[in-house]
């Protein structure tokens, strides 16, 4: 049984990667800031005993990853799925009125966390059969993409988590690492929105469909949930 290990899991993506992967007869390592408020997660849990069990993990404290890391201490994980994230929202991140405070707690979420966490857990990937750290970026930290400008908080956390992941997929490959960051589309989640183009299912279905055929050879790239190349 492959195991994953997977941030932000009690909503939106995260939760819809758990049920797939769940589905899938892979073993989940679901990770929520406050386990006692999620509800579905612990719900999907219960179907899956002992298959999906539930972590408490905030991504912004690293002592709590280093816990959860070494509480998992040679336990193989085959995919290590970086999803947690925010989007403080567009009235913070605009030209004339940048939250400097929630600017720095973005990074610390969406930049450094991923970093961190693969600090922690390489050696449980290195020890894996598939050998995966895949992290959940969004095309908004395309710098060639990017012609609306706005969003200086996103857009600047995602644009450095890739390359984040792109220095990962350097100094990892002597051991066997893949790393990428994916985009998940314009998806129907509370960051998303109701007028969002697809679904969870949707996303997640075509983004499990990539991360099962990657390679080596893939290491360092920016990929689309349809498998289509991101340019950075």
């Amino acid at each position: 049984m492959k195991t994953a290990l997977i941030t932000g899991a009690n909503r939106g993506i995260g939760l819809e990667f758990c049920r797939q992967y769940a589905a899938e007869n892979w073993r989940i390592l679901a990770c929520t800031r406050h386990p006692e408020k999620s509800d579905a997660l612990d719900t999907l849990a219960a179907g899956y005993p002992g298959q999906v069990t539930v972590h408490t993990l905030d991504v912004a404290d690293h002592a709590q990853i280093e816990g959860l890391a070494q509480s998992l201490a040679g336990e193989p994980i085959d995919l290590l799925l970086n999803n947690a994230g925010i989007y403080t929202g567009p009235h913070a991140g605009a030209f004339d009125s940048i939250d400097y405070e929630a600017w720095a707690h973005e990074f610390r979420v969406n930049t450094m966390a991923t970093l961190k966490m693969a600090q922690a857990f390489n050696s449980h990937v290195a020890g894996s059969s598939q050998k995966m750290i895949v992290t959940i970026s969004s095309k908004m930290g395309s710098i060639a993409e990017n012609d609306s400008g706005g969003s200086y908080l996103y857009r600047s956390s995602k644009a450095a988590v890739n390359m984040v992941i792109k220095s990962l997929a350097i100094d990892l490959k002597t051991v066997g690492i893949i790393a990428v960051v994916l985009h998940p589309g314009w998806v129907q989640t509370d960051m998303g929105g109701k007028n969002a183009l697809i679904s969870t299912a949707k996303s997640v279905s075509g983004m499990r469909h990539v991360i099962s055929g990657l390679t080596l050879t893939d290491s360092g790239k920016f990929i689309a949930y349809d498998g289509k190349p991101i340019p950075w």
